[in-house]
Formats: structure tokens, C-alpha cells, sequence
């Protein structure tokens, strides 16, 4: 190669390889190659993550290159992190622990390798390093001194060798600051919430890594399988996937979401789908630490997802020291399929649901429709299909509701006499019966749907519903904010019963809160007004101040000219007449009829 010929570069260079290699190769040469190409496969996944490009793996080391000294250093972090982790299975000598060094330098770049003083002085510091540590040069310290969560230790000035000039190496500390007692307890204080009286988590939307930007039905399914799966056991607090999935395809610190969601753990991952085959990184990090507790990577067939929920559960539970029991050992989601397309298509189904629209709605029908097809055992689609037709009755969709409402019916009806055990399908036989008055069955119904699902907002949802429908106000409201709890990013529609609930309480103050809350919530389009207004005309008729309750009844009337009290079903739908007169009372007050 020329002088004129060759390609300089600056770039960030990080140079990883195993302490005391020679020594596991002496004592186990197969469980170590094993071991190793492990953790390197491990190791590629975090590097691909933070856009790092592999450049050399000879023997035991890794070399790889950076854009950015800031992906570099995070990235090495998270790699001693994750393998940190894994290291603590193993007995001591058995340890596989890699020495990372980081350099900020001018390389020579020939195909698709890289050489040069860059490349060299990263060795030499990764040779500096401590079994498990990163050492950083002074250039790459100078771009991130201020921009990382961690603490440096300065090592002084070291003479490299073929190097001219002496190098500065500073000592990256693994733990961020948040690892210290007081600012665990500080992280703490600044949450939303307080933390649950038994381990709280929360499973971030796995990232789509395939080159198939169709493929996020995918990863949201697997997610999906992944909260469900953890819902069901009453031992753990689990954030409703509602309220997790806000953060989707945002770059968001797990410190943040703990103190968003108020949990202390979470649980993120990526997967890349090729053809029929399947890789899956999950890692799961205590957030108030900043530690990671455990992580593996997953290489599978497709038809291998139907046990790997329970697997990533069973590593979960085992992080957290949770002991299942043995009823809890078949930990798959009730109401499953052993039909891969039939799931795809579930997860599709779902993927349409939950942005609650009309025409979303139709074609999550579509897709569960397509699912039953595939497997007509398949409780779990049956449910989603019924939901889909209540969903047009409740939302007002509907072109003829009684024959909608049938449908929901038959298709509950048939979830359950495939597998009684599914939560989403004694939901919506709760639900169903709640519509048609026959109140003790939808009770019954509702609460086999949340000891089924402990963690199921919308099921509790559900039965707060219900439980208001029967009379049972404070039961309801209780039901309600354990769910706003369990979905900190609750639907605006949580508040409107809360609202309603209060109102029939007497609460008439907590109840303008929720009906002001709610009108926040319309301003941003997120829910109808007319909600808001109804219920803010109430709660000033019921504290006696007329004229607030008339201007709230005017804007009503803005929005319904024929506004009928007897029209309004969720006015009218209680057990006790005598809730649909108070309403009523309340109402004629504000000037409505």
C-alpha cells in the first residue's frame, strides 16, 4: 500500500480479552471454546446494539471499533455488566472474565480490518485492566468525562510499549453512581410512586433488530407473551404492557422508567427474526442499582417460542429469588396455541386492539378471525375475537349491538369451554353479563379473571366496572386505582368510572379532580369530552355550586343538542334503581333532563 493509498481514520477502539485464558484452556479446553464463544456471541449483541463494528476475534480477544467514545465506554460497561452476571452461576475458577481497554486514536483502515498506534494502545490498556474492568486513555476520558454516570480513577502516566509518548489511563468504575446507598435511596425519593411491597418490574417493548421494520408485530408479541406470563404470578408487581409500551422505539434510561413506572426492576431485550430462525438478547437490571442481574442470549427455531416464554420467566424468577411453586412450574399463558401462524396472527390481532379505534378494531377481528381458523382450540384468539365485538358495543361502534353483543357471547362461550383457565375470557363474559344486568355472574366472572391474572389491569378494570354496576362504589374504586397503579399509563376511560364512583360516594371534590383530569386528557384528544363535562355537572350540583355545574351542563348540551338522561346508558345500568335517580337528581340540578 501506497502513502497516497492509504485511509486514516479517527476512531473510538476497544480491545477486550480473557484473563488467565491459558489456564481454563489447561484445565477444560471444550467447556472453555464453549464458554467463550458465549460470551463473545454475548458481547457482539451489546456491540451491534450501540452501534460498535466488529473488526478482529482471534483466539480469546475481541477488537471492535466506535463512532463515538460514549458508545464505546456504555457499551463496554454493559458487556462487564451482563458478563458479570453470568460469571456469578460459576464457580470461582470456572470464571471466564474479560479485560477491556479503550482508546480514542488515528487508525490505519485496509478492508475490514484496522492497524496503527490506536489499535495498539487500546491493547495495552486492556492489558492494564483488572479481571472484569475497563481502562480508558486519556484522549477517550476527554470526551466523556462529564457525559457518563460513572467515576474514574486516575492511574497516572504509563510508558507504552512502541508508543513515543507516555499514555494516561484512568480506571472507568463498572457501577454508576447509582449504585451507592444514597443514591439508591435517592432514585427512590424521585419515584412517581412507592415501591411495592414485593419485587416490582417492568419488561420494556423488545427492539426490532431484523432488517424488517413488519416484523414489530413480532417482538410486540413476544413482549406481550413475556408480561402475561409474569402477570400470573401473584408473588411479583407487574406494570400493565399499556403503560411500558409508551417508552417503544424511544432511547430511555432504566433508571428513568423506574422512577417513572416506581419499580425497581427491569427487564429489556432485542430480537432478530431470520427465515425460521430466531435470536433473542434479554437482560434484566435492577434499576435503582444500575446492576445487571442476568442476561442470555437465545438462539432458536421458531417453533422453539413456545416454551421460551416460560424459560425467560423461569431465569426471571430465579434472578429475583422468587421460588415458584409447583403449580407455577407450568408457567405457559392459559388459553395458548402450539400453531406458530395462529400466534402471529394472534399477536397481530392484538397489535390492531390496542390502538382503539373503530377501524382498528375491524381488523384485529380480522386478524383473530384468521388465528381460530388456524387453530380452532385456541382459547386465547376466541377471547381477543369476543373482545373485539364487546368492543363495538362498548364504544358505541356497533351498527346493531344486540347481535354484537351475541357474538362476544358465543365467542366467550366457546374460549372457555376450550380452557375455563383464561383470564381474558372470563373478562369478557364478566363484561358481557355486566351489560345484560345478571350482576352475580359478572361478579363471578370478573373475579375468576383477576385471581387468573393478579397483575391484569384491564381485568381489574373490568370488575371495577362491574362492581360499580351492583352498587359496590368503594370496592370499585379501590379496583380502579390498583389498576391505575399496575398501568401508571392508565386509559383516560379508568377515570370517567372513578369519576362516577366518586360522585355516587358523595366524594363530589375527588371526583372534580378526575373530571378535570379527564378533560386534560380531551384537550390532548386522547378522550371524548362529553365525559368530563357530564361528570364535572354532577360533582358541582352534588357541592351546590349551580352556576359552575350549568356552564358544565351547557357544554354538554354544545356537544348532544338532544341530550337524553334515559339515552345515557352508563347512567342507567345499576342494579339499584335508586343510583340511576341520584344520577338523575344531580343532573335535573345542573339544568339537564
Amino acid at each position: 500500500m501506497t502513502p497516497q493509498n492509504v485511509k486514516r481514520k479517527l476512531t473510538a477502539i476497544l480491545s477486550a480479552d480473557v484473563k488467565g485464558y491459558s489456564r481454563l484452556m489447561g484445565e477444560d479446553e471444550e467447556w472453555t471454546l464453549r464458554t467463550l464463544n458465549s460470551y463473545k456471541d454475548l458481547m457482539q449483541s451489546f456491540l451491534q446494539q450501540h452501534r460498535g463494528r466488529v473488526v478482529g476475534t482471534a483466539g480469546d480477544s475481541v477488537l471492535a471499533e466506535f463512532a463515538s467514545v460514549v458508545d464505546a465506554v456504555e457499551c463496554a460497561v454493559e458487556i462487564q455488566q451482563a458478563l458479570r452476571a453470568k460469571n456469578a452461576l460459576l464457580p470461582e475458577n470456572r470464571r471466564m472474565e474479560f479485560r477491556i481497554g479503550i482508546n480514542l486514536g488515528d487508525v490505519i483502515e485496509e478492508g475490514d480490518t484496522i492497524y496503527g498506534d490506536g489499535v495498539n494502545i487500546a491493547a495495552r490498556l486492556e492489558g492494564m485492566a483488572e479481571a472484569g474492568g475497563i481502562c480508558i486513555s486519556g484522549s477517550a476520558y476527554e470526551q466523556i468525562e462529564n457525559k457518563l454516570p460513572l467515576r474514574y480513577d486516575y492511574l497516572g502516566e504509563h510508558e507504552v510499549k512502541n508508543i513515543a509518548k507516555p499514555v494516561r489511563v484512568y480506571r472507568a468504575r463498572i457501577e454508576p453512581e447509582a449504585a451507592s446507598p444514597a443514591a439508591a435511596e435517592e432514585t427512590e425519593k424521585k419515584m412517581t410512586f412507592p415501591l411495592p411491597d414485593k419485587p416490582s418490574i417492568a419488561v420494556l417493548p423488545f427492539a426490532n433488530m431484523s432488517d424488517d421494520p413488519k416484523q414489530e408485530y413480532f417482538c410486540d408479541g413476544i413482549t406481550d407473551q413475556i408480561i402475561a406470563s409474569l402477570s400470573i404470578i401473584p408473588r411479583l408487581f407487574v406494570i400493565a404492557r399499556n403503560s411500558t409500551f409508551v417508552y417503544k422505539g424511544k432511547a430511555v434510561k432504566v433508571q428513568q422508567v423506574a422512577e417513572d413506572l416506581g419499580v425497581r426492576y427491569v427487564l429489556e431485550g432485542s430480537i432478530q427474526k431470520s427465515g425460521e430462525k430466531v435470536r433473542i438478547l434479554v437482560q434484566l437490571i435492577d434499576a435503582m442499582k444500575g446492576v445487571h442481574l442476568w442476561s442470555e442470549r437465545y438462539d432458536r427455531d421458531l417453533k422453539d417460542l413456545f416454551v421460551l416464554q416460560d424459560e425467560i420467566t423461569r431465569h426471571v424468577m430465579t434472578a429475583l429469588q422468587v421460588k415458584l411453586t409447583e403449580g407455577e412450574m407450568a408457567i405457559g399463558v392459559a388459553g395458548s396455541t402450539s400453531n406458530l401462524s395462529a400466534l402471529e396472527c394472534l399477536w397481530r390481532s392484538e397489535e390492531r386492539f390496542f390502538q382503539n379505534s373503530k377501524e382498528d378494531n375491524a381488523s384485529a377481528r380480522q386478524w383473530a378471525e384468521k388465528a381460530v381458523e388456524l387453530d380452532p382450540q385456541f382459547a386465547g384468539a376466541w377471547a381477543l375475537l369476543g373482545w373485539t365485538h364487546f368492543g363495538d358495543v362498548f364504544n358505541g361502534w356497533a351498527t346493531a349491538p344486540l347481535e354484537s353483543l351475541k357474538r362476544a357471547e358465543e365467542c366467550g362461550q366457546k374460549a372457555l369451554a376450550i380452557n375455563d383457565s383464561t383470564s381474558l375470557a372470563q373478562g369478557l363474559m364478566g363484561g358481557i353479563r355486566w351489560t345484560q344486568g345478571r350482576y352475580d355472574e359478572a361478579i363471578s366472572h370478573g373475579e375468576k379473571a383477576v385471581a387468573l391474572n393478579p397483575n391484569g389491569s384491564t381485568m381489574m378494570f373490568t370488575l371495577a366496572n362491574i362492581l360499580h354496576g351492583a352498587g359496590r362504589f368503594e370496592e370499585s374504586i379501590a379496583l380502579l386505582k390498583t389498576a391505575m397503579r399496575l398501568c401508571p399509563y392508565y386509559p383516560a376511560i379508568y377515570l370517567r368510572f372513578l369519576a362516577v364512583s366518586y360522585i355516587l360516594t358523595g366524594r363530589y371534590q375527588e371526583a372534580i379532580e378526575a373530571g378535570e383530569a379527564i378533560l386534560e386528557r380531551s384537550r390532548k384528544g386522547e378522550y371524548n369530552p362529553f365525559f368530563a363535562r357530564i361528570s364535572l355537572a354532577e360533582a358541582y350540583a352534588g357541592l351546590g355550586q349551580i352556576d359552575k355545574a350549568k356552564a358544565h351542563a351547557e357544554e354538554v348540551l354544545k356537544m348532544k343538542p338532544n341530550f337524553s338522561m334515559e339515552r345515557e346508558t352508563f347512567l342507567t345500568m345499576y342494579k339499584d334503581p335508586a343510583h340511576k335517580e341520584r344520577h338523575f337528581d344531580l343532573l335535573r340540578k345542573a339544568g339537564l333532563n
